[in-house]
């Protein structure tokens, strides 16, 4: 993207980008999800979740920085950026095959006894769901599976928040009267401060085997921010500022939240893996909507952009109330024996239900 001359190159080059990437946070999530049982998840996926956050604090830092190479080689300061940053990760990529864990049963930095109770482990919170053949019943009971759709309109939402702070944050930001330079320092703070608060809500959320009221906290964080924002001809500039310490905070506590409160409630290998990469990669529509709805004529208010944001994170919070009102009728189900039926299914089919495995217990 650094080099191309043309906008085909452009968009092709970033079509790419896409596609390489696709593949990337739901496979992370899944390889997690093999290793620790489903209330230690949370706090060691948002460790991990937070070097994207972080990375949205040392985009900012770069930017300012590589601007200031315009004119080297002939190129703008903005090629620049593309240009090392793309080199930066080439060369840490060319690592990761020596350093990305494998699965549990073949990892080589693990023994034989630490295999087995890895497996042991996950086995047992899992109450032995599990769905290890793809065949036409388990493709029904993923593609069918109303909690993977909730899960999809759960991070839909917060996804156009999340799009849209690393889009629009620093253009906002020079709205508000600093130089296009000065605005990208002034996003760093907001990044590592919803850093911080990400891992520290996580934690609570694994120290309560909760996570429906954290999701619901960071939406309500998050739209204070944007109803400030609607108002800001209201209000002053340091409290627009303040807002979008508010938009990112909350919109990065319901993020990874949604992600592995789903993953939680998902029973089998081939389940979780489609189900993460059904969540992540229809959810990330939102990224489609949040680039088109912070209308250039309407700066620097953008009424359609904040108002829109805004009533995609109560598309979150209506997500999130629809999975844990489904979760809580379901298990109440299971208590009183109304799936015990399946129990005469076939021995194969049986053991191929996931979570829909009449010993599973969903969490919320």
């Amino acid at each position: 993207m650094g080099v191309t001359q043309s906008f085909a190159g452009l968009v092709v080059c970033r079509i790419l980008i896409g596609l390489f990437e696709a593949g990337f946070l739901p496979g992370c999530l899944y390889l997690f999800s093999m290793y620790y049982k489903r209330h230690e998840l949370q706090r060691r996926f948002n460790i991990f979740y937070c070097l994207a956050i972080l990375s949205g604090s040392a985009s900012g830092f770069f930017a300012y920085a590589l601007a200031k190479m315009a004119g080297v080689g002939g190129y703008n300061g903005w090629r620049w950026i593309f240009i090392i940053e793309g080199l930066a990760t080439v060369v840490l990529a060319a690592g990761s095959k020596f350093l990305i864990a494998d699965w549990p049963e073949t990892a080589k930095f693990l023994t034989s006894e630490e295999r087995a109770l890895v497996n042991r482990r996950i086995h047992e919170d899992m109450a032995g769901a599990a769905m290890d053949d793809f065949d036409s019943k388990s493709r029904r009971r993923i593609f069918l599976d109303w909690k993977i759709w909730a899960g999809v309109v759960m991070y839909l939402g917060c996804a156009a928040n999340g799009y849209a702070g690393a889009f629009f944050t620093p253009t906002i930001l020079k709205q508000l009267g600093w130089t296009s330079t000065k605005a990208q320092l002034y996003t760093i703070p907001i990044y590592a401060l919803s850093a911080a608060v990400a891992v520290g809500t996580a934690f609570l959320s694994d120290r309560f085997r909760h996570r429906y009221a954290f999701c619901m906290l960071g939406v309500v964080v998050n739209s204070a921010g944007y109803a400030i924002l609607l108002v800001q001809k209201h209000v002053p500039v340091n409290v627009r500022y303040v807002a979008l310490y508010f938009t990112t905070v909350g919109g990065y506590i319901t993020q990874p939240l949604a992600l592995v409160w789903m993953n939680n409630n998902l029973g089998g290998h081939y389940k979780r893996g489609i189900g993460a990469a059904m969540q992540i990669g229809l959810g990330n529509l939102g990224g489609i909507v949040a680039s088109n709805i912070y209308i250039t004529s309407q700066a620097p208010t953008f009424p359609v952009g904040f108002g829109t944001t805004l009533a995609l994170s109560w598309l979150t919070a209506l997500g999130c109330t629809a999975f844990v009102l489904g979760l809580r009728w379901e298990n109440k189900r299971r208590e009183r024996g109304g799936r015990d039926y399946r129990y005469n299914l076939p021995k194969a089919e049986q053991d191929n239900l996931g979570d829909d495995h009449p010993s599973f217990r969903f969490v919320y």
